[in-house]
């Protein structure tokens, strides 16, 4: 479906407004009455884009999950700043006293990079970097937008789920719904494939003609995000069924995954099936061996490798032109890597300026094809090229801290567990076709991994204390 191509009327702005305040206003209703109301809106809400289109662009934006953020902020961070505001000028509140054993680190210690508080300040400082890198901008538009549509809104979804009371009911419920939702975009794929026809998207509708297999995207706009969601509820009913004794649960578990992965296939993504099997290994290496995970890894890759050596046409793998070089393997990715890498290699300090890259690849390429790309489709390649040196080594502070926090003591949690693998799997995604920080699924895997390792500290810590304690009471004492 092409929307119309010119900017609304006031007419129409002025109704938009209107009714998303109403929507606004009946959910903060919903949500003081409700406490656990906002986290499962919001898991409910973060696959669903509506197409917007402006100036002869479109842009595909998550309008629920905006909504319900905003509903969010009114209902629980609103009043808490309005109380801070009447305490303004009155007598000092003291807090609660901090013990010792859970102070939080100073920033100055290596140690403080790898907790929820360092990760935070990460984050917060990933954002204001590239909107300082946006005053230089060779794209300011893009930038902008990926500022106002991504950045901020996810930032508060950040910091909402991050002060959510994560139960182990409410986290189960969460997995509901996006179960539910997974098994729903599925059956719509198998529509779409049975029909060969599209419900959404009119750029994979015309790359579909061009290709000798279909490809399905539910109701993401784009196969990769179609299959990006379903591999990261794959791996989390994996970590269900894995860390499960109940028979029932394991085999509803396999019934489900078997339907989800024929999903999943009918959206021939390369980059998804690579990261369901990054996810994978994970929960195997935490829950078997990671010796042995290591070795099926190597085993399945160079099987893998010899099957595509043998057939490559069988798998779709280097269809695309006359040959089958890495750039028609890739489908064009390889080229793009190519291509900004050189961009870096220009400007290595501080890049092109946030959202750039579009701009800047077809400026050096000198193609006027509008469709040409989009992206990058790997990101370090993107964050280089766009923020050069100063921006690559944030990202790659970010991440660490990321994996420190979600990996770190999560071994007898099942819910860390999938978390921290789903972090793994997602990132390799990004680094295979595109979006880190513009994707709410980011935000969310690291709140709640922030979140429960808040949580876990305290009997952790204890734990820490006790056994000094015990280590401290076995040495003799000296007189």
């Amino acid at each position: 479906m092409t929307l119309a191509t010119k900017l609304p009327s006031a007419g129409t702005i002025a109704a938009a407004l209107a009714g998303a305040a109403i929507v606004i206003a009946a959910l903060v209703v919903l949500m003081r009455r409700h406490e656990d109301a906002f986290p499962l809106l919001a898991v409910f809400a973060l696959p669903f884009r509506v197409p917007i289109s402006a100036d002869g662009r479109t842009v595909n934006l998550l309008v629920p999950l905006y909504l319900v953020v905003a509903a969010g902020a009114v209902a629980h961070l609103l009043p808490e700043l309005l109380a801070l505001l009447r305490q303004r000028g009155g007598p000092a509140r003291d807090g609660p006293a901090i013990p010792a054993a859970t102070a939080p680190r100073s920033p100055r210690e290596l140690a403080f990079w790898g907790s929820p508080a360092g990760l935070q300040w990460l984050l917060g400082a990933s954002v204001a970097l590239y909107a300082v890198q946006a005053l230089y901008s060779s794209d300011a538009a893009k930038a902008g937008e990926n500022l106002l549509f991504f950045y901020v809104p996810f930032g508060l979804l950040f910091v909402l789920l991050c002060r959510v009371r994560w139960t182990p009911q409410l986290l189960l419920r969460c997995l509901g719904i996006a179960v539910a939702e997974a098994v729903l975009f599925a059956g719509l794929g198998f529509i779409e494939y049975a029909r060969k026809s599209l419900f959404l998207n009119p750029k994979v509708v015309a790359a579909n003609q061009f290709d000798n297999y279909f490809r399905v995207n539910s109701v993401f706009f784009d196969p990769s995000i179609y299959g990006r969601f379903l591999a990261l509820v794959m791996i989390a009913v994996c970590t269900v069924v894995l860390w499960s004794s109940q028979r029932r649960v394991v085999l509803g578990g396999a019934a489900l995954l078997a339907w989800l992965l024929a999903g999943l296939v009918t959206s021939f993504s390369q980059s998804s099936v690579a990261t369901l099997l990054l996810g994978l290994a994970v929960l195997s290496g935490w829950r078997y061996s990671v010796r042995a995970t290591l070795l099926t890894g190597l085993a399945v890759l160079a099987l893998a490798g010899a099957v595509l050596l043998a057939a490559p046409t069988s798998v779709h793998f280097g269809l695309k032109g006359s040959g089958g070089s890495t750039s028609n393997a890739t489908s064009g990715r390889s080229t793009l890597v190519e291509e900004g890498l050189k961009l870096f290699a220009k400007r290595p300090l501080e890049g092109y300026g946030s959202g750039s890259f579009e701009t800047e690849y077809r400026r050096v390429s000198q193609t006027t094809n509008q469709t040409a790309v989009s992206a990058s489709h790997t990101i370090p390649v993107t964050v280089s090229a766009e923020q050069g040196l100063i921006g690559l080594a944030l990202y790659a502070a970010l991440l660490a801290s990321a994996f420190a926090v979600l990996f770190r003591g999560a071994g007898r949690s099942p819910p860390r567990i999938a978390l921290a693998a789903c972090l793994a799997a997602l990132v390799l995604h990004t680094w295979t076709y595109a979006d880190f920080l513009e994707d709410p699924f980011t935000w969310t895997i690291l709140a709640l991994g922030v979140a429960l390792a808040r949580a876990g500290a305290p009997a952790r810590e204890q734990a820490q204390t006790g056994a000094a304690e015990a280590a401290g009471a076995a040495q003799p004492s000296s007189v």
